[in-house]
């Protein structure tokens, strides 16, 4: 059973994470953007011909690649913020799976399992799935 300084610290850190999530995810749906613009604008500016006709299809490729692996990470950064049992789960592995994307995917990575993987966090989602 924990404390109330330590349930509220928990919340925070668990909101703090939700909201990492959130906007990480939200800043590779940008990168994504960006790669598809320069990538169309590149192959226009290049003249050729193939190119016109090729590089939107590799942005868009691209592009789309970059933004389905930036939805799990949105859904599961709403689901921190809602408490949802799963959340705690995904956001593990996408934690384990943020160490290899240096530095600030690593940085959320470890900042995730340190928080998650502590027995006060299981608490506090047991708490939230029972309230």
């Amino acid at each position: 059973m924990m404390n109330k300084q330590t349930y509220q610290s928990m919340e925070q850190h668990i909101t703090l994470l939700g909201w990492l999530y959130i906007v990480t995810n939200i800043l590779l749906i940008l990168i994504a953007g960006f790669v598809l613009m320069v990538m169309v604008g590149a192959g226009a500016v290049s003249g050729d011909v193939e190119a016109v006709r090729i590089m939107p299809v590799i942005a868009t490729a691209v592009g789309g690649f970059l933004t389905a692996l930036a939805l799990p990470g949105i859904l599961t950064g709403i689901g921190l913020l809602k408490r949802k049992p799963w959340a705690r789960i995904a956001a593990a592995v996408l934690g384990i799976i943020n160490l290899t994307n240096f530095p600030l995917g690593t940085a959320v990575g470890v900042y995730t399992l340190w928080i998650l993987l502590q027995s006060e966090a299981a608490d506090h989602f047991l708490t939230a799935k029972l309230a």
